[in-house]
């Protein structure tokens, strides 16, 4: 767990604040806010905040501070990057579902199209951190999890090594990778603000900063991202009911990011793979990783009008890796 320190809460409060709207502002959700110094400087900002706590060490003081004020704060005892695992049964707590955190805080579903119903801040663990850009990615695709309720609007502290994945521009070594054209083609990605390490206390016992080592990408910062999910995502030939085909084809291109995309194409036996790529103005001898990400969403939806994707074994080749996810 990282710890907000007093003057980068205040930082991230005119972060968090800019670009809004007039008119009502959406539920601000704050993950993991420990000793509550984000949670008041936003309180005194004004803004409504539900805090979702699973250190039941920092319950009383937030529970304190809500019950001093008239409905401005919210304290929930559960953990975002816990939510809709995919277990059986009763949860036990903080891990939790979904629909009852968002029933707690009062947010009802919307149109895609809509306003963000919820903006949500927090810090990804660092252990876990791939993995849960990937669960939340999944998510995105599916309208599954926080996004049944709409376009929910993600500011979230990652690595810099991350940031440097999801911005990524084709043909950068290594770091163009099919995380990097997902994201990009999902949501808008801002960044927000840069901050040391060293910004940042922890509670560990010897007090020092687990920072992940990187040898080939910076790693020097950690970086307050906006993630905002793009209104016309489902606009076209891509939804979420086939949106897990999407994710698959993106992962399969760019497993050999210098493979040509004929080859690929031809490895899943469409014959007119270079007509294909023809009509969409994509050079024949294009590598996988030469691909932006608009162009993956194009070769995408030019596939759905073919035969290839109603084969079976491709299919069953997405259902396996969205279970290899998992």
């Amino acid at each position: 767990r990282f710890i907000v320190c007093p003057q980068l809460a205040r930082t991230v409060q005119r972060c968090l604040q800019d670009g809004t709207r007039p008119g009502p502002q959406p539920v601000l959700l704050e993950c993991a806010p420990g000793p509550g110094i984000l949670t008041r400087t936003l309180l005194n900002a004004g803004v409504r905040v539900v805090a979702l706590e699973s250190n039941s060490a920092f319950l009383p003081n937030l529970q304190s501070l809500e019950n001093s004020l008239d409905g401005q704060l919210k304290v929930i005892y559960g953990d975002f990057f816990r939510l809709d695992p995919l277990v059986t049964g009763t949860l036990k707590p903080p891990a939790m579902y979904s629909d009852k955190l968002f029933e707690t805080m009062g947010v009802a579903a919307v149109p895609w199209r809509a306003d963000v119903p919820v903006k949500i801040f927090g810090i990804l663990p660092q252990k876990k951190e791939r993995n849960t850009l990937w669960r939340l990615l999944f998510a995105l695709y599916e309208c599954s999890s926080i996004y049944r309720y709409g376009r929910v609007e993600l500011n979230i502290f990652i690595s810099e090594k991350e940031y440097k994945v999801l911005t990524a521009k084709p043909g950068e070594t290594r770091a163009y990778q099919a995380l990097t054209v997902l994201w990009q083609v999902g949501c808008e990605i801002q960044l927000l603000h840069m901050e040391p390490w060293s910004s940042f206390v922890t509670n560990l016992k010897n007090g020092g900063l687990a920072v992940p080592k990187s040898t080939w990408l910076p790693n020097d910062h950690l970086c307050l991202v906006r993630l905002t999910p793009q209104q016309n995502l489902f606009t076209g030939g891509l939804k979420p009911t086939n949106s897990a085909t999407f994710v698959f084809m993106v992962k399969q291109c760019l497993a050999k990011p210098k493979s040509r995309l004929t080859d690929r194409l031809n490895s899943w036996s469409l014959d007119n793979g270079g007509k294909l790529l023809r009509e969409l103005e994509i050079p024949r001898n294009a590598e996988a990783r030469n691909l932006y990400p608009e162009d993956y969403r194009r070769l995408f939806e030019a596939l759905q009008n073919s035969s290839m994707f109603t084969e079976t074994w491709f299919h069953d080749d997405v259902l396996e890796s969205i279970r290899h996810i998992n």
